[in-house]
């Protein structure tokens, strides 16, 4: 498996992916992603080089986010001024599930926020939902605190406050990278 940058031209695809992932969450019993995310948001993001996939020949794994970007609101000032990089959007194929690729990809996101200077590989996850949450602790993850306060970046209260962190470390994440050299962060 390779892991490369998406393109502009992969936004209805990372969109349709993201609604798949949607309608998984749903049959869990979750609300989460039932919201659609805007597409001009998406193609920011990839036009930052933040958004990466997981391609498996020409099927695509998994997409994650890995940004020095963060929504207002979520993280203290003292925490801000520790470099740090952020997940957004993790998301596997079902097709894919139960093969520790989302795993895999949280190890490759350790080790290129390490590559890049940060201390910190951080996210907020969705407040309500339990079994998400616990699967980032079972990866190393620490909760810093819940943030209940706010808007979504797509209408609506806040409902991705649960935040937490891990130290970034080199780590063997078994992926061919196909990712430019990540650029370094925090004055370092």
């Amino acid at each position: 498996m390779k892991i490369i940058p998406a393109r502009p031209d992969d936004v209805s695809w990372l969109l349709a992916f993201r609604e798949e992932a949607a309608a998984w969450l749903s049959r869990l019993g979750t609300d989460q992603w039932q919201r659609p995310y805007p597409a001009d948001k998406l193609l920011e993001t990839i036009q930052a080089g933040t958004v990466f996939m997981v391609q498996d020949g020409d099927a695509t794994a998994a997409t994650i986010t890995l940004t020095p970007e963060v929504e207002e609101g979520l993280w203290t000032e003292q925490e801000l001024a520790e470099p740090s990089l952020f997940i957004n959007k993790l998301s596997v194929a079902r097709t894919y599930a139960g093969q520790n690729l989302g795993g895999r990809l949280l190890d490759w996101a350790g080790d290129r926020a390490y590559r890049a200077g940060a201390k910190w590989l951080r996210l907020d996850a969705w407040t309500t939902n339990k079994d998400l949450q616990a699967y980032y602790l079972r990866h190393g993850f620490e909760h810093v605190r819940t943030v209940l306060e706010g808007a979504a970046i797509n209408g609506g209260p806040r409902v991705s406050g649960w935040l937490a962190q891990r130290q970034t470390r080199p780590t063997e994440h078994v992926f061919m990278d196909g990712t430019p050299e990540p650029a370094r962060i925090g004055g370092t």
